[in-house]
């Protein structure tokens, strides 16, 4: 695991893991996802079949704050760099495309004033966080924690 110096801002408890901010529940997935994206947009239609209440939250439109950002990379145990698509034109724009030494709060900067730079659509099930790579992830995710519809009588 990866060691994320939070300093002032962040309270650690655990291994390295940031105390909950986010509210979670047993009964709802919550979204983390680009509606302007195609991925996005896939993504959601996936998570909708879920047989749990979906709290999306669209990051076009919901600014996500940076503790919010800390606690999903520390759920998902990856650097919160890793949450970025350093691909994306809009980060290419502002820092290259050279390998950028950033520091944690520099990443959740980005993430705050940039959240169209989200690699990857995330949810968040109960206390599991999971990042979505492509929309049927859901499906297999759902597949393997016993998640799926329910067969008619």
């Amino acid at each position: 695991m990866r060691s994320i110096n939070f300093d002032m801002i962040f309270f650690l408890c655990g291994k390295n893991r940031v105390m909950g901010i986010i509210a979670t529940d047993k009964k709802e997935i919550k979204l983390y996802y680009n509606s302007e994206t195609t991925l996005g947009k896939q993504t959601v239609a996936y998570v909708r079949s879920s047989n749990k209440k979906v709290l999306e939250i669209d990051i076009s439109k919901t600014k996500v704050p940076g503790s919010h950002w800390a606690e999903i990379a520390s759920g998902i145990d990856i650097a919160i760099h890793e949450l970025i698509d350093i691909d994306h034109p809009n980060f290419i724009k502002a820092y290259g495309k050279e390998k950028v030494d950033l520091d944690e709060h520099d990443w959740l900067r980005i993430l705050e004033k940039h959240p169209e730079t989200l690699a990857h659509p995330i949810i968040i099930d109960g206390k599991a966080f999971h990042v979505l790579k492509t929309p049927s992830d859901f499906i297999k995710y759902q597949e393997s924690n016993g998640m799926g519809k329910e067969k008619p009588l």
